[in-house]
């Protein structure tokens, strides 16, 4: 296992993050407990979930997740080994049962942290992100911003404030964005710089080859202003793996849950199926190839990788002891050139 380090941190992180949003919906706690088990016998000491979690997100299954981590926790002891990180939801998601309003006041804010230590059965996170922004942007499914939210009052002072007393209470130790563009991660720079206030240190998006959108912009302010990206969905929803090529497989996420449908256009087979071409013919599977690939970028701090099984779970994890060659990455490029980003 390869580590490095949260940028501006002292929290060294495995270089494979295990994604837990299966945990208490596709999951028992048992097959929780067991896959973190594994994880960490393999060295990942990095786990990401989220208040949300698992998905799809339903109010029966809301915090099974986080709860299913925190028994595994108390029944481990290997707490101080490990780097948590959770979310907080935001708004615009239909998920008002969580809290109402859903948003990043002090008291959401506050409730939000409480619970999820509560859940968790930890003193404290080491990285607490906003899940997505607050303001609605281009979030799922939509490539750029075509209108401005303007019932959104700007709060990004507001909400570090928040966040600068929760650390100062020793409840988180650092915070993180997730699915935010460039405006946002900007504003939460300024603001931190002008007011003395905690900086974001990690940003949590998409990034595989069937979407790269992280280049157009926030590639560039990640790697100038030191901030790490936790690349999710490596995989594109298992997509990456190849075995929808023939159909969706029934019992597949997909299968379960076809609302989660970016991944499923036209393009994104195409693509898909140019490079599983181009993973046989260099002798490798897809999965190794998709997750070899956004392992290699420098701007990559951690891929957070998930599965519904051990087995999964074991592939995925020897797929990080692959190294693309020059030669590869370049016919990649050119499978992107030809069908870029066909997962919004």
């Amino acid at each position: 296992m390869k580590y490095t380090h949260l940028t501006n941190t002292d929290l060294r992180v495995s270089k494979i993050c295990l994604g837990t949003m299966t945990f208490g919906e596709q999951n028992s706690e048992i097959d929780a407990h067991a896959q973190l088990d594994y994880a960490t016998e393999n060295g990942v000491n990095f786990i990401d979930t989220a208040e949300m979690y698992p998905i799809a997100a339903r109010e029966a299954t809301l915090g099974n997740t986080e709860r299913y981590i925190g028994t595994w926790l108390k029944k481990t002891s290997k707490r101080s080994e490990l780097v948590i990180a959770t979310k907080i939801s935001g708004p615009n998601r239909k998920m008002e049962y969580i809290r109402n309003p859903l948003d990043f006041s002090r008291k959401n804010i506050h409730e939000a942290v409480n619970l999820s230590l509560k859940n968790l059965q930890t003193d404290y996170i080491d990285l607490y992100q906003m899940h997505w922004p607050e303001r609605i942007m281009n979030m799922f499914g939509q490539r750029g911003v075509s209108k401005i939210d303007n019932q959104w009052q700007e709060n990004f002072f507001e909400t570090l404030t928040v966040f600068d007393g929760l650390i100062k209470d020793g409840k988180i130790k650092h915070i993180g964005v997730s699915n935010e563009n460039p405006y946002g991660v900007m504003k939460f720079i300024a603001e931190s710089e002008k007011h003395n206030l905690p900086r974001i240190v990690t940003i949590q998006n998409p990034f595989s080859l069937l979407n790269r959108l992280y280049e157009v912009g926030l590639s560039e302010i990640g790697m100038r202003e030191n901030i790490g990206l936790l690349a999710y969905s490596p995989l594109a929803f298992s997509i990456l793996t190849g075995k929808h090529l023939n159909g969706t497989q029934p019992n597949s996420r997909l299968g379960l849950f076809p609302q989660f449908s970016r991944y499923s256009n036209d393009n994104c087979h195409k693509a898909t199926k140019l490079y599983q071409e181009l993973a046989v013919a260099n002798g490798l599977s897809l999965t190794q190839m998709a997750l070899a690939f956004v392992n290699q970028q420098d701007f990559v701090t951690s891929t957070i990788v998930g599965a519904t099984s051990i087995g999964q779970l074991q592939e995925n994890i020897t797929a990080f002891e692959t190294v693309l060659s020059p030669e590869i990455i370049s016919e990649i490029n050119i499978i992107q050139e030809l069908i870029p980003n066909p997962a919004p």
